[in-house]
Order: C-alpha cells, then sequence, then structure tokens
C-alpha cells in the first residue's frame, strides 16, 4: 500500500514527531510505501510535503487558537471566528487533496491532527477530505483536547465535538492508552484500538564512542559529579520542579539537571518560574537543547549530540510527569538500562506499572522514601543493574517493534 502520514510537525523528538518514524520503520518492513505532509518536516521526513499552514505554529493559526480558547469570548465574536477558521480550512484543503492523489495514497494516517486542537482548520479540512475521498484513515490519537487544562475552557465546544476527533465510517481509530480508549468510547460512542508507544528494543542500545565521549566534559562536568538527565521539553505537566527538589535533596557537592528539550511550546513562564526555583534550591538548572538533536551533526563548525548521546552518559534519568499520553522518554531510558525516577501518572498507574517495572516512584512529590531510596540505590550499581536488565525484558515483551507489527496488521486488515 502507498501510505501517507499527516501531521502538524514531523521533526525534532516530541512524541508524535518519534511515534512516526518507528510506525514508518514498521511499515516499510511490511511492505509499504511512505509519504509525508505537515507544516514542518525534518530528519526522516526531509523531502515529503510542506504546508506552512499545517504547522501550529503558524501565526494564524496561533492568532486562531488564541481566541478560541480565551474566557469571554462570545456572540459575534465566535462567528466570526468560526467563518475565519472555515476560510482558513479552504485554503489548505487543495494542497492537502492534492498531497493524497499526487501520491496516489491507498490509506492516511492522520498524528494527533484530528486529536488535539492546536490546529483548527487543519482537523476541519481532513474531516472534509475523509468524507469526500472516502479514504482510508487511521486516526493515531496521542492527546484529547479533555485531557489538556489549556483546552478545558473553549468557545467552540460543538465544532471540537464533531472534529477531533471526526467519527466517519472509513477512520480506523488508535488511542495510545486504555484510558483514552475508554473515555473515547464513553464520550464519543467511538471504538479504537490500543497501541502503546514502542521502541526498538531488538536491536541493542549504542556505547560511548568517540564522537560521544566528551559530552560530560563539555557540559562542565567532573568524574564526581553526577548527569541527571530531564529528557522532556520544558512544559507544566512534565513536573520538572519535582526533579529540581529531588536532586536539592540528594545532597550532592554539586547540583546539575539538565533539559534536553526546548521551552518554547508554550511559552516561556514555566520555564522562568523554574530558573527561579532552582536559584532558590541552589541547583544548576540547564537547558542543553542547543547542543542536543534527534541525530548527530555539525553546526557552525559545533558537534551537536543526539539525545541518544545525553541517554548514555546519565547516571539517573528523572521524568517526573503529572500527565502522559504515554511516555516515551520513560521506553527511552529503559532501553538504555538508566536509573529512573518516575511520577506515577495516570497512564502509568493504568498500562506501565502492573507489568512489573522497577523505578523510583514519586506520588505526586517527592517523598523522603524517595530520596532515600535514590541515594541508596545510586551507591548499588549491582542492583540498579539488576533491575534495569528485568525492565529492558519486560518492555521487549510489551512496547517492541514486533509488537508495533502486529498491532499495524490487525489495524489494516480492518480496512
Amino acid at each position: 500500500m502507498r501510505i501517507g502520514f499527516i501531521s502538524t510537525r514531523l521533526n525534532g523528538t516530541d512524541g508524535v514527531s518519534l511515534e512516526v518514524e518507528k510506525w514508518a520503520t514498521v511499515l516499510r518492513r511490511m511492505g509499504h510505501e511512505i509519504f509525508y505532509c505537515a507544516g514542518e518536516l525534518g530528519g526522516y521526513a526531509l523531502g515529503g510535503c510542506l504546508i506552512p499552514q499545517l504547522h501550529f505554529e503558524h501565526q494564524s493559526i496561533i492568532n486562531f487558537t488564541r481566541r478560541a480558547f480565551a474566557e469571554g469570548v462570545g456572540g459575534q465574536e465566535v462567528d466570526k471566528l468560526v467563518d475565519e477558521i472555515y476560510a482558513m480550512a479552504d485554503e489548505i484543503r487543495a494542497p492537502l487533496r492534492h498531497f493524497i492523489r499526487s501520491n496516489q495514497l491507498d490509506l492516511i494516517v492522520v498524528e494527533n491532527a484530528l486529536t488535539i486542537p492546536m490546529n483548527l482548520p487543519l482537523g476541519i479540512t481532513l474531516t472534509g477530505l475523509i468524507a469526500e475521498l472516502g479514504i482510508h484513515t487511521i486516526a493515531h490519537h496521542h492527546d484529547f483536547f479533555w485531557e489538556r487544562q489549556r483546552y478545558q475552557s473553549n468557545n467552540l465546544l460543538d465544532l471540537l465535538d464533531t472534529t477531533f476527533p471526526a467519527k466517519l465510517p472509513t477512520i480506523q481509530h488508535v488511542t495510545i492508552n486504555t484510558i483514552a480508549q475508554q473515555r473515547l468510547k464513553s464520550r464519543r460512542g467511538i471504538d479504537s484500538l490500543v497501541i502503546p508507544n514502542v521502541h526498538d528494543f531488538a536491536t541493542p542500545p549504542p556505547d560511548l564512542d568517540s564522537y560521544n565521549d566528551d559530552l560530560r566534559e563539555v557540559l562542565g562536568l567532573t568524574g564526581e559529579d553526577l548527569f541527571i538527565l530531564q529528557p522532556t521539553r520544558v512544559i507544566q505537566r512534565k513536573g520538572i520542579e519535582m526533579a529540581l527538589e529531588l536532586v536539592h535533596r540528594l545532597g550532592l557537592p554539586r547540583n546539575h539537571l539538565f533539559i534536553t528539550h526546548r521551552t518554547s511550546d508554550e511559552g516561556l513562564e514555566y520555564w522562568l518560574w523554574l530558573k527561579r526555583e532552582a536559584g532558590l534550591m541552589k541547583v544548576d538548572l540547564r537547558l542543553i537543547d542547543h547542543i542536543i538533536a534527534p541525530t548527530r551533526l555539525k553546526s557552525n563548525g559545533h558537534k551537536i549530540y543526539s539525545l541518544w548521546d545525553a541517554y548514555l552518559h546519565a547516571d539517573l534519568v528523572t521524568y517526573p510527569s503529572t500527565y502522559e499520553g504515554f511516555g516515551n522518554a520513560l521506553l527511552e531510558a529503559v532501553y538504555f538500562k538508566r536509573l529512573t525516577v518516575v511520577n506515577r501518572y495516570p497512564v502509568y498507574n493504568a498500562d506501565i506499572e502492573p507489568l512489573g517495572f522497577e523505578f523510583i516512584e514519586l506520588d505526586g512529590f517527592v517523598d523522603d522514601q524517595a530520596v532515600q531510596k535514590t541515594k541508596e540505590l545510586l551507591r548499588e550499581p549491582e542492583q540498579v543493574q539488576a533491575m534495569v536488565e528485568k525492565n529492558y525484558a519486560i518492555a521487549q515483551e510489551h512496547f517492541s517493534l514486533e509488537v508495533l507489527e502486529c498491532k499495524l496488521r490487525d489495524v489494516i486488515a480492518n480496512f
């Protein structure tokens, strides 16, 4: 089959972009041809169909989102907003239709664009095109709007409830956890198949090499310093303040916490607050997104490391999220066999913890037990090795590319 992925962004280390690469790898392995379309393309998706208005950071889309989810907007103002959204939807319909038809696609995979209303015109356009063309569609849902606080107050509930997601006979819905599956069924009467996030556990993790062996030195770490890694974006639901407190309470000679991803996705306010908190706690909190990319490269003569390079050097990974659709970074920490601190977010409780993983757990705050356990394990490398090997084996059984292939065969067979 000829399969096209459509999203707002297919570039970087966000969860959606990372999962698309894994799906594409497996679908190619199954013999399918893959095509890409988004408002930003990079890495594996370079050379795809670029439509700038599909990006959630396009200025017109930012304007729509701000007005749609602002308080106190109503009446004629809402009517005007809806008209403008539909006008933009008309503008992007033709290039999207061209992408589908010119590539003679048999199936499209819509990545979160029918799920979370970060681009309202795109959701409307896709709903109309899928109905018009009758094309087989997998709607891959990562984050529903009712799961995000910033979309709880809105002025377009009727539009959201008919488009995010759309309910059409040619769409097969895929959720990434059982909680989302149950809520989609109860809220919209839509059945879905759960396909969790996955990783290539059949391929052993890489080793340190001549390219990445100087990363600790570049970060200014001495041989006695711990490299504590927060491998996420800087957004509030990542709970980074818990990682800060943990690092502070470990009582290290020099306290460092390194964040790999950017701050721009939801504004700078949270980052500025974290910096103030870090100053009070005397923790050296640093963004290293300027030297970390999905893959290694040279930029203006400077060495850029991959995200994998950062994991290889980490002594401890912190993942204190309050909410995740699944948890890509958690799987990555398991893959690289790192000691990991995790907050017990809902999907972790429902779909991950019951499988028997061993992490240092938080329950919404940093308690004495978690601090003590972290200190003890950092002094017990043999115990840590046993934990991470067990975690790897569990993940390989439940969250591998081989598991993904079986599930994708089931989805495609439904068409």
